[in-house]
C-alpha cells in the first residue's frame, strides 16, 4: 500500500476509535499500566486500548505473528504522525514494551516469543526489572542473586532495589549469577518469572518526595523453569546492555514533557512556569526579572532543539536496528533538561516553593517541590550520567579507554 493510502486509512480509523476524552493530556491517575489486576480509572482507557491492541498498534512493528501490527518502518512513522496530530494518548505505557519485547524479539526461543509478546501487546501482563542489587548499582555486573541449577528448574535467591513497581507488577525479568567461577560479564543469565512465585516478596521504598514508585525485591528459595532462562546459560549481559538502550531511549522522554504537549487548553510545565513567573515575579502583565526572562528562553530553545534530535534518532531507528549508544546522549541530555525545568519552576515559585505541608501552601505549590525532588533521580536511574558519559566517550566519540591503555602499559 502506498503510504499516502495508509496515512488516509490510518487517519479514518483513529476519528472512528480514537475516543474523545482520549485525545486529552492523561492524567497521572488515568495512565495506562496494564496487568493482570489493573484497574481503569476511565472507561475510555480499555476501549482505546482494546482497540489498538486488537490492531497490533500498541507494537506497531512488532511481527503480526506475535500480535503486532507488522508495519514497516516507515508506515509506523506515519501511525505516530497521525496518533501525534489528534493528540492521543498512548494506549498501553509498559515496560514490556519499552524495554522487554525489543530484547525478547532478538533473542528470545520462538516458544518464549509466543507465550510473552502478544501478551505485552495486549497489555495483559504487567512487567518489572530485575536489575540493581544494594551492592550492584553503577558496576552492575558484580550483581549476586544466585540461580542454581535443580533439577529442570533454577532456585533463585537474593535480592534486587529500585525495582520499579514491582509491588504492582506480574511478572519480572531478571538478572542473575549463573557462574561465580568466571569473569563476573560472563556469568550472567537473563530470566522471566511470575512475581507470585512463592518465595518472591516485595517492599515499598518511600522516598524523599513522598512517594514509593520503587521497591526492594527479595528471594528465597525462588523456584523458576530452566525454559524461562533467555538467550542461553551465561549470555545474559549482552542482553542486559541491549536492554538499558531500549530503557535509556524510553528515559531521555522526560525531556520532551513539553515539547510534545500541542494541546493549547491544557498547560504543560512550562505555560506552568511562566505563568508562576508572571504571578510571582511580574509586572504589569510582564515578566520583570530579566536573568529568569532569559533562562525561560533558553530554556525553550533547547527543549525544542532537543524535541527535533530526539526525533530524527527515532526514525533513524526505525529504519536500522533499533537503539545504539546515542541512547545514552539522549537520557543524558534529556535528563538534564528535565531536572533544568523543575529549576525553573522553582524559580518562579520563590518562598512558595519552599514548602511540604501545612495550609500556608497551595496543594499545586506542595505538588512541584515533590516532583523537583522525583527529578533529581532522573540522572541515577538507567545507568548514572557517569556512566552515560563513558559510553559516549568510548562508543560515539571513539575516545580511548584510559584505564585499559594503563593496564596494558603496565
Amino acid at each position: 500500500m502506498q503510504l499516502s493510502a495508509f496515512r488516509t486509512e490510518v487517519r479514518s480509523w483513529l476519528e472512528t476509535n480514537c475516543p474523545k476524552s482520549m485525545r486529552l493530556p492523561a492524567v497521572q491517575d488515568e495512565v495506562v499500566w496494564g496487568g493482570r489486576n489493573f484497574q481503569f480509572k476511565n472507561p475510555d482507557s480499555k476501549i482505546w486500548l482494546e482497540r489498538m491492541a486488537d490492531k497490533g498498534w500498541t507494537c506497531p512493528t512488532w511481527p503480526e505473528e506475535f500480535g503486532g501490527g507488522g508495519l514497516s518502518k516507515e508506515e509506523s512513522i506515519v501511525l505516530s504522525q497521525e496518533l501525534s496530530r489528534i493528540n492521543a494518548r498512548p494506549a498501553l505505557t509498559s515496560f514490556g514494551i519499552s524495554m522487554l519485547g525489543p530484547v525478547l524479539l532478538e533473542s528470545a526461543s520462538y516458544e518464549q516469543k509466543l507465550e510473552h509478546i502478544p501478551k505485552i501487546v495486549r497489555g495483559e501482563i504487567r512487567w518489572c526489572q530485575g536489575y540493581s542489587e544494594p551492592g550492584s548499582g553503577s558496576d552492575l555486573a558484580s550483581l549476586a542473586t544466585r540461580a542454581l541449577v535443580d533439577g529442570d528448574d533454577y532456585l533463585i535467591n537474593g535480592s534486587k532495589v529500585w525495582t520499579s513497581y514491582a509491588d504492582k507488577a506480574d511478572w519480572i525479568f531478571c538478572l542473575v549469577r549463573t557462574d561465580v567461577e568466571g569473569p563476573k560479564h560472563a556469568g550472567i543469565s537473563f530470566i522471566l518469572f511470575d512475581m507470585e512465585t512463592s518465595g518472591v516478596s516485595t517492599k515499598p521504598i518511600q522516598l524523599i518526595s513522598g512517594s514509593s514508585p520503587f521497591c526492594e525485591t527479595f528471594f528465597d528459595d525462588v523456584r523458576v523453569p530452566a525454559k524461562n532462562l533467555v538467550g542461553g546459560v551465561n549470555n545474559g549481559w549482552a542482553i542486559a546492555k541491549r536492554l538499558l538502550q531500549h530503557e535509556r531511549t524510553m528515559i531521555s522522554g522526560f525531556g520532551l514533557a513539553d515539547s510534545l504537549n500541542s494541546d493549547p487548553d491544557h498547560a504543560s510545565i512550562m505555560d506552568k512556569v511562566e505563568d508562576a513567573a508572571m504571578h510571582y515575579r511580574g509586572d504589569s502583565g510582564r515578566l520583570s526579572d530579566p536573568v529568569l526572562r532569559d533562562e525561560i528562553a533558553q530554556f525553550k530553545i533547547d527543549s525544542e532543539a532537543f524535541a527535533l534530535t530526539s526525533q530524527r534518532s527515532l526514525e533513524e531507528s526505525k529504519k536500522g536496528q533499533g537503539p545504539t549508544a546515542t541512547s545514552s546522549m539522549l537520557k543524558n541530555y534529556g535528563c538534564e533538561l528535565n531536572k533544568r525545568r523543575y529549576e525553573l519552576l522553582l524559580q518562579a515559585l520563590g518562598s512558595c516553593a519552599l514548602g511540604w505541608e501545612g495550609s500556608g501552601f497551595k496543594s499545586e505549590e506542595l505538588t512541584v517541590t515533590r516532583e523537583w525532588l522525583r527529578s533529581k533521580a532522573n540522572s541515577i536511574e538507567g545507568g548514572t550520567s557517569e556512566v552515560q558519559l563513558n559510553v559516549i566517550a568510548k562508543r560515539v566519540l571513539g575516545l580511548p579507554d584510559i584505564l585499559n591503555m594503563r593496564k596494558s602499559r603496565d
